[in-house]
This record gives C-alpha cells, sequence and structure tokens, in this order.
C-alpha cells in the first residue's frame, strides 16, 4: 500500500488562487523565494531539458512594464477597458515571477511536450507559494503575448514566450470559494 500525504492532499483539494489584485506586500523575501522556485522546478521535464526560465519581478520592474501598456495598447487598438486591467496587473503588485518557455531542439522531446512542463512548472510555483502560506495568482494577458512587450520589456529571446506571470504577496482578503468542475461530465472510464 502507499504511504499516504494527507495534508499534502488535504492542500491540494483545498487550494484556491488569490486574485493578484488582493494582494500586497509584504512578499517573500529572496531566500523564501529561492525556495519556492525549486519547489518550482521539480517538476516533471522529459529529457530534463529545463525549457523554462524565471524573471523575477519586483516593485520598480513591474511599474516599468505597467508604464509600457498604454503605448502598446494605443499602436495595437486595444480597447480601454483591457488596458487599464492590464496596466493594473503591473502596476497595483510588488512582486511576480514571469515563468518562461524556453524550448530547447530536441530529436526526442517535441516542443509540446516542453510547454507541458512549463506549464506544469507554473502550477509548481503556484502551489508553492500557496503552501508556503502566501497569496499568489498565475496570470498572463493580452501584453504578455505581445513580442515587443516581451523582447524590449522582459528581454526575452525571439524563440522563447511567456507562459505566466505568478502574482506573490499577502493575501488581503480570502476569496469565496467558486464553482468547481462536475466531474461526471468530464471523465470517462475505460475497462477494456
Amino acid at each position: 500500500m502507499p504511504a499516504p500525504n494527507p495534508a499534502a492532499l488535504d492542500f491540494l483539494l483545498n487550494r484556491r488562487s488569490r486574485p493578484a489584485k488582493t494582494l500586497t506586500a509584504p512578499v517573500p523575501d529572496r531566500d523564501t523565494l529561492m525556495t519556492l522556485l525549486t519547489a518550482a522546478a521539480r517538476t516533471p521535464d522529459h529529457g530534463k531539458l529545463e525549457p523554462w526560465r524565471f524573471i523575477v519581478l519586483e516593485k520598480a520592474a513591474l511599474t516599468r512594464l505597467a508604464d509600457r501598456i498604454e503605448p502598446l495598447a494605443a499602436k495595437l487598438g486595444i480597447e480601454p477597458e483591457k488596458v487599464e486591467k492590464a496596466k493594473r496587473q503591473y502596476a497595483d503588485a510588488d512582486l511576480a515571477v514571469a515563468v518562461v518557455f524556453s524550448p530547447k531542439d530536441s530529436e526526442k522531446v517535441p516542443h509540446i511536450e516542453q510547454l507541458y512542463s512549463t506549464g506544469a512548472v507554473c502550477l509548481s510555483l503556484l502551489n508553492a507559494a500557496l503552501a508556503a502560506g502566501w497569496g499568489a495568482n498565475w496570470l498572463s494577458g493580452w501584453a504578455s503575448h505581445d513580442r515587443s512587450f516581451c523582447e524590449e520589456g522582459l528581454g526575452l529571446a525571439e524563440h522563447e514566450s511567456i507562459a505566466g506571470f505568478i502574482h506573490i504577496g499577502t493575501e488581503t482578503i480570502a476569496p469565496p470559494e467558486r464553482p468547481r468542475p462536475d466531474l461526471d461530465q468530464i471523465i470517462e472510464w475505460v475497462s477494456a
């Protein structure tokens, strides 16, 4: 019989992201953040390619990114309500970790598997932050898919993209529970 870890299972059954707009300072210090990043890096990684990397964005960097939103939105013709929401994502944050999808050439591991690994890193970082008692949220948004924002604002290489921004901080309010999937609608049992 397997050795259960009831505390871990209970955490996973009850975990809940915290809206980024409800997070504030204090944020994890560098030593604490290194522990969270270490946990995130222990993710499934076929071929040990490490097709991802982290960019830790502190307050000044987030403010700089927020200042890029309005000019970019004007160039792209983004609706005003989307502009303000995107700007607030960066301007109101005290700490976020950009998880960068940085695929490696491999005959054995297709890019899609590397992308799945990068998504697993995002979830692992989110869960590590929550398990450590911090509030955390995984966001992306239209700006994170723009090449100029990624390359000029974050220094990404041409082959890289943003898998997500993991916002981490102190939660100010506990969010209400939200509806969860109806498992009967999404599970198919196959026995033969």
